[in-house]
């Protein structure tokens, strides 16, 4: 697991909360001790923004922190002030997604499910090209390159345990319409995954499978640190991500339902094998 700017500073929001509740002290009772609003409190928390060292200071006082608490807090408050690197290519990054690529090296295990479409750390470079060109992208090249830099999470030294479900429909819907040859390299991509990295997990689930219904895509990322667990939903205009434990819950309920029902990790080898000797046989030469 890899610490990032982003963890940090949602490792010292947990913190902050933790002692403010153990004080007893509410936001608006914090914010009025820093003069500023209750919804500056409350970002600190969730770690959407960083905190001042002036300002730490004077909330762990009124919440009688320790001293083994003061320095840790302190620690992480200087780390995470530091800004992350969202200049060159990796600005091509949509602010809604930046929290998911900086946390995605930090986590312990990520669960992500997909319906009808590749996730990006699963891409082939072919089926990239595919889609950014379809989409009529104007930065092609950043673009590519800032997904081949989120693979570099499977060659962490300590990489997440990083789990996908993916819908037999993601091999049939190719960017742009039915195309084996994107298609077949997409597949033996993955195929090629399975062998080189061990904590990465790949099932898919068959159409024929009972199931009263599928949910939209998500993700989980659970953490070994202080960060707290989340589940990221994306949309056509962007991103949510959610923390709130009984919501969290309902999504760790469906990914259950969704791998008791998807092909063990041999039986999604064996059908991704035969779908490639299938596209092989539909490619003109």
């Amino acid at each position: 697991m890899s610490s990032t700017v982003t963890s940090r500073r949602r490792q010292l929001g947990n913190e902050i909360r933790r002692a403010r509740l153990a004080a007893g002290m509410t936001q608006q009772e914090v914010a009025a001790l820093l003069n500023c609003g209750q919804g500056k409190i409350n970002k600190i928390e969730a770690g959407a923004v960083s905190v001042k060292q002036s300002d730490l200071k004077q909330m762990l006082a009124a919440f009688g922190a320790s001293k083994t608490e003061v320095d840790m807090m302190t620690e992480l408050a200087r780390a995470s002030s530091q800004r992350g690197q969202w200049a060159g290519y990796r600005s091509a990054v949509p602010h809604w997604f930046r929290t998911f690529t900086d946390l995605e090296p930090a986590a312990s295990e990520i669960l992500s499910w997909h319906g009808e479409r590749i996730p990006g750390p699963l891409q082939s470079e072919h089926y990239m090209l595919k889609q950014f060109s379809e989409a009529r992208a104007t930065d092609v090249t950043s673009l590519v390159r800032n997904r081949q830099e989120r693979k570099q999470v499977f060659d962490l030294k300590r990489p997440p345990y990083y789990r996908f479900i993916l819908g037999e429909a993601v091999f049939h819907r190719m960017p742009g319409g039915p195309n084996p040859s994107v298609a077949l390299d997409q597949v033996q991509h993955l195929l090629d995954l399975e062998k080189a990295y061990a904590r990465t997990f790949i099932h898919v689930l068959p159409f024929d499978t009972r199931l009263s219904f599928v949910p939209n895509d998500f993700t989980i990322m659970r953490f070994s640190d202080a960060t707290r667990d989340f589940v990221f939903v994306e949309h056509a205009a962007g991103g949510v991500y959610i923390e709130d434990e009984g919501d969290f819950e309902l999504f760790v309920d469906a990914w259950d339902r969704l791998r008791g029902a998807a092909l063990e990790r041999g039986e999604t080898v064996e059908f991704l094998e035969k779908l490639a000797e299938d596209l092989r046989t539909r490619i003109q030469i």
